[in-house]
């Protein structure tokens, strides 16, 4: 309680940290050069910086253990923190540009360790830009899941490049999903959302899951209840538009 007093960016009642003192603006512009340290490859990745409850005293991780899920411009982190307690044992990470939005969801996921022991240990989040780094993070075929939350729609058509959804950022996202792994997609953009969904669909390594799949996935639940947009959207009345693609093989 003494350090919270000392900390005013934390909450006195939940020592999680206050988001007032983490604001930023909706949306950056992933085409601008930020400026972040990016790892040469997948290897020079440190997970001791992330995962330090999975690593051992040389602070290397267990082989056996490697990210699966990533969120993609994770924003305050709601769906890494549903997911973590629902996957306890898989590695996720969001994957953020906003420089003080990822400060929150790192000082969040720090706080949330701290409060509840042994938990939380299988999250993290890393300053990035997802439309260009993927393969950076990512071994061929390491991820089962990729999200994409209510990613900036940028309504204007010579802004569309900027779309994190995209034909050829598909291949990017196939090459690091395992055959069988899931792309979700959720917006409350209408017209986005018609614009992922036929992306998808046309690109050849993706199929859509049936409604019977859909039904059986716990995930696709807390697409439209566990990010602070979604919550915001279903405040308002509004409607969402969601598109969940498995990855396939390509045929031959």
């Amino acid at each position: 309680m003494l350090e919270n007093e000392a900390n005013p960016t934390l909450s006195k009642s939940t020592g999680l940290p206050r988001k007032r003192f983490y604001r930023a603006r909706a949306h950056s512009n992933p085409l601008s050069d930020s400026h972040f340290p990016v790892p040469t490859s997948p290897c020079h990745v440190d997970f001791s910086l992330h995962y330090p409850h999975f690593c051992s005293s040389s602070d290397q991780i267990d082989s056996s253990k490697k990210i699966q899920f990533a969120d993609i411009g994770c924003g305050f982190g709601g769906l890494l923190i549903s997911l973590s307690t629902l996957f306890p044992d898989t590695l996720m990470i969001g994957m953020e540009l906003r420089d003080k939005v990822t400060e929150y969801v790192k000082e969040r996921i720090l706080a949330l360790r701290v409060a509840n022991p042994g938990q939380y240990q299988n999250i993290s989040v890393v300053r990035t830009n997802s439309m260009k780094y993927i393969p950076n993070y990512f071994e061929k075929g390491q991820l089962s899941k990729m999200f994409f939350l209510f990613p900036d729609p940028h309504f204007k058509e010579k802004n569309h490049r900027r779309r994190v959804i995209s034909t050829h950022l598909l291949d990017e996202y196939a090459y690091a999903l395992g055959v069988g792994g899931i792309i979700y997609t959720i917006t409350d953009v209408e017209e986005l959302g018609d614009w992922m969904k036929a992306c998808l669909e046309s690109h050849p390594m993706f199929e859509a899951l049936t409604e019977e799949e859909l039904e059986a996935d716990p995930v696709v639940k807390l697409l439209s209840s566990a990010t602070e947009e979604s919550q915001k959207v279903a405040r308002n009345g509004g409607q969402t538009f969601q598109a969940v693609y498995r990855r396939v093989m390509l045929a031959t």
